[in-house]
């Protein structure tokens, strides 16, 4: 019988993270979904994938830390023995305007957002290497393509992703890995739920498609930039945000 394949999704608890992993369960994959806060519930995420199928191991590390990182590959293989697909997806936003920005959200959020992709990665490409097969998706942002006012420490963190995946993916193409980057738009999750209707109504008209985008919409993507349907694509960022960005 063959071997399931077995995926990585960091920050892969909640929103858009949540999503991907759970298209990749439902694709037959085997999961390390990587968390940081205490108050996830575990058992019943548990539960969830495995209604679906898939064996899943949680792993709580804090992906700006690079000794966390190890220890989470430690246990991923010897747990599952590979790793097939990588997603980066764990971010923070903490916004502001750069004159009111303190020092430590602008660290936060790079030591997350792109540091944390650094980490991660570093530890994972190895094992592809070995195999010489892998896919490797970073999860980045329209606002790392055309920035946006008082998230400079944000769009800084995603447009670094995008400059990571394009130089990582001509490392990488001689050993079979490709590499590729999404760049959502205002998608539907805990964070713009908290907005309201007046700002959703304002960014809605912005958007071409007049909406906002859905979290299983960006989870389609990945999971098909990972799949052997996109197997002569790397270094790519495909933007997922109704048209916002042209």
């Amino acid at each position: 019988m063959e071997e399931r394949k077995v995926a990585l999704v960091t920050g892969g608890t909640r929103g858009i993270g949540k999503e991907i992993a759970k298209a990749f369960a439902q694709e037959g994959y085997d999961l390390i979904i990587n968390y940081v806060s205490n108050n996830t519930d575990i058992k019943s995420l548990e539960t969830e994938f495995n209604e679906i199928g898939s064996k899943v191991l949680f792993i709580k590390a804090d992906v700006s830390d690079f000794a966390s990182c190890e220890e989470m590959l430690k246990q991923a293989i010897q747990n599952f023995g590979r790793i097939d697909t990588l997603v980066n997806n764990a971010g923070i936003t903490r916004d502001n305007l750069l004159m009111r920005m303190k020092e430590e959200e602008f660290d936060t959020v790079i030591g997350i957002n792109l540091k944390g992709v650094f980490n991660v990665t570093k530890q994972v490409i190895p094992y592809m290497i070995k195999k010489r097969a892998g896919n490797i998706v970073n999860v980045s942002s329209v606002v790392g393509v055309c920035g946006n006012a008082g998230q400079c420490n944000y769009s800084a963190s995603k447009a670094g992703i995008i400059g990571f995946t394009k130089s990582l993916a001509k490392e990488l193409a001689s050993r079979n890995i490709r590499v590729n980057a999404v760049a959502p738009g205002f998608i539907t999750t805990d964070m713009t739920e908290s907005l309201n209707d007046t700002i959703k109504e304002t960014i809605s008209t912005q958007i071409p498609l007049k909406r906002m985008g859905e979290a299983r919409e960006v989870a389609k993507v990945v999971k098909f930039l990972a799949s052997d349907d996109a197997s002569y694509i790397t270094g790519q960022v495909i933007n997922i945000d109704g048209g916002m960005v042209m």
